[in-house]
């Protein structure tokens, strides 16, 4: 169940800040900011993501400098047009973000967002050159009853289009719903057993490059148990929410994450 994730896919750290964020958290990206540069020899395997809201996007790219990436929490499927309080992808993209999580389980259960419509911002996002991350989890009913990877299955069938270049761009992040913001955490084994399921999907479906497409676990990690989590097989990264608003967490996570032993 454990092993060292493969030298050809680069780790990715990812930050959630979801709707938490003021202009006093740029402080929090700066301190970042300098962290990478400082452990810049050390990281070269290894990328830094922080998705804050949009209302601090451009403000975070003018100061996140070159090591630390920004992303958008969602994106609208049209480019453009009559489609009040949302945002596309191209806005994200012009903003300075380089990636945008789409199909987040808060986002499908608070805005009834379906696994085609996840599919749709997924081919907004990469018509913007930004790269989604699209996020699949089972609830803890499903989990309970067995249909985890059922459902997760028909989540990552249903929101990943089999056409064009959809795999080429893509992160894949495995949140179970029952541990977002609980500090609840599956298993090393439960996690193994998922991301082997999405990288069984990922690597039928795209054959040339599925081996090569990070799947990140989310889902309460923190720097006490992130080696424990990094170290299960095809996790390539987390997909981290609570901890990743204090540079000082999220920053134990990434260092975690380059200097695993």
């Amino acid at each position: 169940m454990f092993k060292m994730v493969s030298a050809m896919v680069r780790t990715l750290i990812a930050g959630n800040w979801k709707m938490n964020g003021l202009s006093s958290a740029l402080s929090e990206i700066q301190i970042m900011r300098d962290q990478l540069a400082e452990l810049a020899e050390l990281a070269d395997g290894a990328d830094c993501l922080v998705c804050p809201p949009a209302t601090l996007l451009s403000r975070v790219a003018s100061v996140a400098g070159p090591r630390l990436r920004i992303g958008g929490q969602t994106c609208h499927r049209e480019d453009s047009g009559a489609h009040t309080g949302d945002i596309s992808a191209t806005m994200l993209a012009e903003a300075g973000a380089t990636y945008v999580i789409v199909g987040h389980s808060e986002r499908r259960a608070d805005h009834g967002e379906t696994d085609l419509e996840v599919a749709a911002q997924l081919c907004a996002a990469q018509g913007a050159g930004l790269t989604p991350i699209v996020c699949v989890g089972e609830s803890l009913p499903e989990r309970e009853v067995g249909d985890a990877l059922t459902v997760i299955g028909r989540q990552l069938q249903q929101s990943i289009p089999d056409v064009g270049q959809s795999g080429q761009n893509l992160v894949i992040a495995y949140e179970p719903i029952w541990a977002i913001g609980t500090g609840r955490v599956p298993t090393p084994e439960q996690i193994g057993e998922v991301h082997h399921h999405v990288r069984t999907f990922l690597t039928r479906r795209f054959p040339d490059h599925g081996a090569e497409i990070r799947i990140l676990y989310g889902g309460s990690m923190t720097s006490k148990n992130a080696r424990r989590i990094l170290q299960v097989a095809d996790v390539n990264g987390g997909l981290v929410g609570g901890a990743s608003l204090r540079a000082e967490d999220f920053m134990a996570i990434y260092r975690t994450a380059i200097d695993p032993d």
